[in-house]
């Protein structure tokens, strides 16, 4: 059995055995402004998925993992749909996510209708990763 809630507080030892990039600050955050989901396999947590929100009004995932196991049993297409509905219905018309060019995630983005709406590069030496590609998604109302 799948089901799928908002993070929780009990959530943390969980959530940061995969999550390595959430700052110890915003977990907090993230479980009282309801940011964040996890999907529980038979009561056991396998995946995550984490929002915010792009220039404060439109959702923005920031992260989706399925715990390695788990992976390729359609839970990052259940955590993604599921946030879908959820900003639907909270009455957002358009999601946003990203992902680095040299991560095959683009291709499951694409699967789930999401567009490519353009890219960053970070020219910082510190800070230098592949190109980010940004997605784009028409919530229809």
């Amino acid at each position: 059995m799948i089901r799928i809630k908002y993070v929780e507080a009990s959530d943390r030892e969980f959530w940061y055995r995969l999550d390595h990039h959430l700052p110890e600050t915003e977990f907090a955050d993230k479980v009282s402004r309801k940011q964040g989901y996890v999907l529980l396999e038979k009561e056991r947590p396998v995946g995550l998925l984490r929002y915010n929100f792009f220039w404060d009004n439109t959702p923005f995932c920031t992260m989706l993992f399925i715990d390695g196991p788990c992976q390729k049993r359609g839970y990052g297409r259940r955590l993604m749909e599921h946030w879908e509905r959820d900003m639907k219905e909270q009455g957002y018309g358009m999601l946003l996510t990203s992902t680095q060019a040299d991560e095959t995630a683009q291709h499951f983005y694409r699967k789930l209708g999401y567009r490519d709406c353009g890219g960053l590069v970070i020219p910082i030496p510190r800070y230098a990763q592949p190109m980010e590609l940004f997605f784009i998604k028409e919530l229809l109302i």
